[in-house]
């Protein structure tokens, strides 16, 4: 399943690179895949968080979710 989840999970990275809302984020990333869980491994690993900011709830990639992100690489 990593062949297909780490992309995915470089995407979702890079799509919280700035803080977006929770809402959007969710909109975007939901599955009915159970063979798919992105967003579950995303914050199982720790590479996205979420919280608030202003008030809104909000989610960003971690520190180490960036530092995992560029060690993967394009493509990897």
């Amino acid at each position: 399943m990593t062949d297909t989840l780490d992309p995915l999970l470089r995407d979702l990275i890079a799509f919280v690179a700035e803080p977006r809302p929770y809402a959007e984020v969710l909109d975007a990333w939901r599955t009915s895949c159970p063979r798919l869980p992105v967003w579950e491994e995303a914050v199982a690993r720790g590479l996205v968080a979420h919280g608030r900011r202003n008030g809104v709830a909000v989610v960003r990639a971690t520190p180490a979710g960036r530092v995992w992100s560029c060690s993967q690489g394009p493509g990897a």
